[in-house]
């Protein structure tokens, strides 16, 4: 194989299919990215068996052929090189030869009938929304999967699609985060459940306009010159209608950027793992925010349009700081039952829901 390619498209295009090498791997070809170049393009792909990225880039191909090099060495020799044109020729014996200028590297590669290529997904009737939408939706609610694997479902999040309608939901046994948006069309009703590291890794590289198919067991998304293909999480989710009430006895309305720069300097007192809840005491046109650590105590009101009764009530202040990062309103409306019950942060159509459980404080205030 001989192809030639610019530092800029190559670059491109190994930092879009990095996001699908595995860090440990018993495979070592899982490892490698393949170059491809055994048709009229050139197709980088990466695959660890859960998430496969597979993206064009453009070049000039001299002869046919793939191989299959370590994507850390390759994707760090290319990164160094100059900024010019770029030729990688690979022998019968795998030995690879990049050479850049009068720079030249000879690595090892592995053959690339050995890679594990990207199963073939029968693409129909896709789902078209716009990168930015994707990116904020997920933004949105992405900070609420579970980081472990004691529940499977947890580290994924929930894509549920009725008609017009795309809700997204993620939580985590203390917090739920939901996110709803009206789609250009209307389709038929389906409920899977994506992974989180799927998601995180696709929202990196987007653009364009992003076209989502889905099959049994898989998830693809395709936009311009990328295809990227993931496992689905199997099992049915938690059914989060009976966790939601539209009920309140106490409606707070506040300056959403007031109330997190209040919490965000609060959370100054509290060390890395600390779990000191904020006390959050509701009274008549004021909420009083107190927070007490071994570093010392903090105490700051806010002015508040309040409806219903007064309420005392505690919080990790890391999730209310989570939820409030990724509301755009100016103003956020709080719902509470009582100091047991979940605290709502939701915009009047429900657009977005932030559920947040309570925390016992006695002996915190």
């Amino acid at each position: 194989m001989k192809i030639r390619c610019l530092k800029s498209d190559l670059v491109k295009g190994v930092s879009i299919v990095s996001k699908a090498v595995p860090t440990k791997t018993t495979m070592p070809i899982l490892e490698c990215i393949l170059i491809d170049a055994t048709t009229d393009i050139i197709k980088l792909t990466a695959n660890d068996m859960e998430l496969g990225i597979e993206t064009v880039i453009r070049g000039q191909i001299d002869e046919k052929g793939m191989i299959a090099l370590d994507a850390r060495i390759f994707s760090d020799i290319v990164r160094k090189l100059p900024d010019n044109e770029i030729v990688i020729e690979s022998g019968v014996n795998l030995q690879t030869l990049i050479t850049c200028e009068k720079a030249k590297f000879n690595i090892s590669g592995k053959s690339g009938e050995d890679f594990s290529y990207l199963p073939y997904i029968e693409r129909e009737n896709p789902v078209s929304i716009s990168q930015f939408t994707l990116k904020e939706v997920i933004r949105q609610t992405i900070f609420s999967i579970a980081d472990n694997d004691s529940n499977k479902l947890m580290t994924g999040e929930l894509f549920d699609m009725n008609g017009d309608i795309l809700k997204v939901v993620s939580l985590d046994g203390h917090r739920i985060s939901i996110r709803k948006i009206e789609l250009k069309e209307s389709y038929e009703p389906k409920k899977i459940v994506v992974p989180g590291k799927t998601l995180i890794e696709v929202s990196k590289i987007l653009s364009g306009e992003v076209r989502l198919y889905f099959t049994a067991n898989h998830i693809v998304f395709e936009f311009d010159d990328t295809v990227v293909v993931s496992r689905l999480i199997e099992g049915e989710y938690f059914r989060i209608e009976q966790m939601l009430s539209n009920d309140y006895e106490t409606k707070v309305r506040i300056n959403k950027r007031e109330l997190l720069n209040c919490i965000d300097r609060a959370t100054l007192l509290v060390k890395e793992g600390d779990k000191k809840p904020i006390i959050i005491n509701i009274q008549d046109e004021m909420m009083e925010l107190k927070i007490k650590s071994e570093k010392g105590t903090m105490d700051e009101e806010i002015m508040i349009t309040k409806e219903g009764k007064d309420l005392l009530i505690g919080f990790n202040p890391k999730f209310l700081i989570d939820a409030l990062r990724v509301i755009d309103d100016e103003e956020a409306d709080l719902y509470f039952m009582n100091a047991k019950a979940p605290c709502f942060i939701k915009d009047e159509g429900e657009s977005y829901v932030y559920l947040i459980l309570p925390v016992n404080f006695s002996g915190a205030v």
